[in-house]
């Protein structure tokens, strides 16, 4: 172990390249192998792409537009959807190790933050699966790695074009790229009350983010107004700022907490978590010494450490506090992580140094001298982040092997037998031409507008669920007389209601058990309908 580290201290660069390049390998021939369909968000923001916009209900427009550039050149396919994210992925690794590596003249650390990284499931999911996180990270990393140039290059005018660019992109993709604003602003006022902040920062500041807001959400806002500002209702409601009519949660619970704690431990790993507190807690405690630094390698430091404090503590703190109030998804704090991850290799680099100072000593000491824990126990959360993280790769073994209550892929899978099905019983009806898919589920929609033969147009009912994209794209009124098949991603015995008065004949509610590459997939309810009356609904009374 010890000719290990040995090794990687000596060459780095050379260790880190090897690292980015084999990641990247695994995720590009994980996507090519096919072993889990498109997962629900990933079939949405496909059927987004062959519908081009300047924005969407609940998302900006570049994850559609990054997923029409990759299937145009790679086919509208399982992997022509996904071969962005492994391309995302590879530009995170790269700007990460620019940040760390190069302007912050670590490579060390840089190396030790890429292992970290590549080691999280939250990291690893976004590597494979085209979600809006992908991007998103992509902007983050190098609106991080142009604030810290824009301080170690005062001069230099690419930071600013750099950071501008980023926060355009970044709110194309997901909105919590505002949130960089308010990071970019507390990490200008930490160097501030340090002495470290170069002449014009500010404003300069003001310019990039400025430009970056009015030209990423400039298209946002020309959508919604076109659609009474669906997105900043749909926003409001799911961070309980804006309930929904007739609504009236209570400010403060506690129930919410736990959930929201166990998504980080599950998205970073308990150790790796452990690791990025500490981190923080050293940065901050540098941020907040009173004396200015002196030295060049402390200002040094103490940049290095503004920067990350303030991309980790806002937002961890934040969500962790804005958890008491309303529900909070895991990935919604994802991006502190950016900053996190080496904030946690500064402390597996500190353990690893004492390690390499102390073998010495441990080869010359008594069997008795104890070694401590965090040593001992370094390698063993190394070599589990991998194992789980490789758990990822291996879908078809895992498949075989786990029971299905146990097996968290198990609703990924059968979307693809799904759709075979949904085609043997359009082609089973006296004019196939003529009969359209349709859901109450807004997932289940994007899924067989993907995976139905034909990938034709599908439709989303509206039976008094929360909006989505669907309600904003024409529906099947056109389409009188046809006939139907209705799925959800569920088995029912008792269609809705509303279908009565829809069509004029229903058949019997099938339970359609999938596969998926001959192990058991999940289970749907199916339905086939006859003779469209054109009656369409709309029950969600403005839901957003």
């Amino acid at each position: 172990m010890h000719a290990v580290f040995s090794l990687w201290r000596r060459y780095p660069h050379g260790f880190a390249v090897a690292l980015v390049l084999a990641a990247t390998a695994a995720r590009y021939l994980f996507a090519a192998s096919g072993q889990l369909d498109l997962v629900q968000d990933e079939a949405q923001y496909w059927d987004w792409s062959r519908h081009l916009q300047l924005s969407y209900y609940s998302k900006g427009p570049l994850i559609a537009w990054i997923i029409r550039a990759s299937t145009a050149f790679w086919g509208v396919t399982e992997f022509g959807v996904r071969f962005g994210a492994v391309l995302g992925s590879l530009a995170a690794q790269l700007l990460l190790y620019g940040l760390v590596g190069i302007l912050m003249q670590k490579p060390r650390l840089a190396l030790i933050s890429l292992f970290i990284l590549n080691t999280t499931f939250l990291f690893q999911a976004s590597g494979i699966l085209m979600t809006t996180d992908n991007p998103l990270l992509v902007c983050w990393l190098a609106a991080l790695l142009c604030l810290h140039a824009s301080v170690v290059k005062p001069d230099a005018r690419w930071p600013w074009i750099g950071l501008a660019l980023a926060a355009a992109f970044g709110i194309l993709a997901k909105y919590t790229m505002l949130g960089m604003a308010g990071i970019a602003l507390l990490h200008a006022l930490i160097l501030l009350r340090q002495g470290l902040l170069p002449e014009g920062h500010m404003k300069k500041l003001g310019l990039a983010f400025g430009a970056g807001i009015v030209i990423g959400f400039l298209p946002i806002v020309l959508w919604n107004a076109a659609n009474d500002w669906a997105s900043f209702r749909h926003v409001g409601r799911l961070a309980g700022v804006a309930p929904a009519p007739g609504e009236a949660p209570p400010f403060l619970r506690f129930d919410r907490l736990p959930e929201y704690l166990g998504g980080q431990l599950g998205l970073v790993f308990p150790w790796w978590l452990a690791f990025m507190v500490y981190g923080g807690i050293v940065a901050a405690g540098q941020c907040l010494r009173r004396a200015a630094p002196d030295s060049q390698r402390e200002k040094r430091e103490a940049a290095e450490a503004a920067l990350l404090c303030s991309g980790f503590w806002p937002i961890f703190l934040f969500f962790l506090v804005w958890s008491l109030h309303t529900r909070i998804y895991a990935n919604w704090s994802a991006m502190c992580y950016a900053s996190g991850v080496v904030l946690a290799a500064y402390g597996v680099d500190r353990v690893l140094e004492k390690y390499r100072a102390d073998v010495d000593v441990w080869k010359n000491a008594a069997p008795s001298t104890p070694i401590p824990w965090t040593r001992r126990l370094l390698p063993v959360w190394a070599g589990l982040s991998v194992f789980f993280c490789l758990l990822l790769y291996a879908q078809e073994p895992l498949s075989r092997v786990l029971p299905e209550a146990v097996n968290p892929t198990m609703r990924l899978k059968g979307w693809d037998d799904l759709g075979r099905r949904v085609g043997e019983l359009r082609n089973s009806l006296p004019d196939p031409d003529k009969v359209f898919v349709f859901s109450d589920q807004y997932d289940v929609t994007a899924q067989l507008a993907f995976y139905v033969p034909g990938q034709p147009a599908a439709y989303c009912a509206d039976f008094g669920r929360r909006l989505s994209q669907y309600d904003f794209w024409p529906g099947p009124q056109d389409k009188k007389g046809w006939d139907a098949i209705f799925v959800r991603r569920k088995p029912f015995d008792e269609p809705p209601e509303a279908l009565r008065s829809m069509f004029l004949q229903r058949g019997t509610p099938e339970i359609y058990r999938s596969t998926h590459r001959g192990a058991p997939g999940r289970e749907f309810g199916i339905l086939v309908l006859r003779g469209f009356t054109g009656e369409w609904p709309s029950m969600s009374r403005g839901i957003y």
